[in-house]
């Protein structure tokens, strides 16, 4: 018998190993993902969202289409100096100023409907960095409005390019010089001015009240426009949000108007100052 098992000092044996508990979700702190998830579950989980993308779609390729077409066989009549400034392209995207309205409604309704069902309180409750709350929609949004615009944009151009062709007209083709700049861009200015109206919708939290601001901004203000002065109407038209944003998707430069991105830039420095108000108002009062 050996010394070590007279002695009683037998080593005990390793303990096994344990296993890394996992952490319970409703236990630790929520992190930014899981507000952009909770986010993404109640967009596509309603059923407005889904109409608001279909008619959203309707309008742009199926107005885009029929404007194509009374362009395209009008083009034979029209004169010198209408031809020297026609620009196929943006043809192809006249029907953006209506589809812009159909994605600012979804924009308003994804925040709106939370103030209109009282649920917003629970989401407050939920996620108390308010500003968290308001980047994750935000962001939400941006990401299924530019993957739907971007998709609509491309479609839109190939079939008023068709149409246009038929006409016969003149067309443009993704090779030329800007012309993938805009029909990207206008994926692209359909978010912004989506974007712009989430945050409006934060700011005054109705949905009526948000869409008539909404209307007045992207239809009422360049009609009205048009009734100044040329010296007056020139710079306030250059200066709108629509005006300033719609020169990403053109081709053929405007006069008294930005170049593409500057006037972009100019339409996404109102959004990021709509945002931050509503990001600012969102933390200062109650829900």
């Amino acid at each position: 018998m050996s010394t070590q098992a007279l002695s009683g000092n037998t080593p005990a044996p390793a303990p096994a190993p344990r296993e890394p508990r996992a952490v319970d979700p409703a236990t630790r702190p929520y992190r930014f993902s899981d507000v952009v998830r909770s986010e993404w579950t109640k967009v596509r989980t309603v059923r407005s969202t889904w109409w608001t993308l279909l008619a959203t779609a309707v309008v742009v390729i199926g107005l885009g289409a029929l404007i194509g077409l009374g362009v395209g066989s009008h083009y034979k009549h029209m004169g010198l100096g209408d031809r020297l400034t026609f620009d196929p392209t943006r043809v192809a995207f006249f029907s953006l100023l209506f589809g812009q309205l159909a994605v600012s409604v979804l924009a308003v309704l994804v925040v709106t409907s939370e103030y209109s069902t009282g649920m917003i309180r629970t989401s407050l409750q939920a996620v108390p960095r308010r500003t968290w709350l308001l980047s994750a929609k935000a962001l939400v949004f941006a990401a299924i409005a530019l993957v739907v615009g971007e998709i609509l944009s491309f479609a839109t151009f190939f079939v008023v390019q068709a149409l246009l062709k038929a006409g016969p007209a003149p067309t443009s083709s993704l090779g030329q010089p800007h012309v993938l700049r805009a029909v990207i861009g206008a994926g692209l200015y359909l978010t912004v001015t989506g974007l712009l109206s989430l945050g409006v919708a934060t700011l005054i939290r109705s949905t009526a009240g948000a869409i008539t601001i909404i209307v007045a901004v992207y239809f009422v203000l360049p009609v009205f426009s048009n009734a100044l002065p040329s010296n007056w109407a020139n710079p306030v038209q250059k200066w709108l949000p629509t005006g300033a944003g719609q020169q990403i998707f053109s081709v053929k430069p405007q006069s008294h108007y930005f170049t593409a991105w500057p006037g972009f830039l100019v339409l996404c420095v109102y959004t990021a100052i709509v945002l931050v108000a509503a990001g600012f108002a969102l933390n200062k009062r109650d829900a």
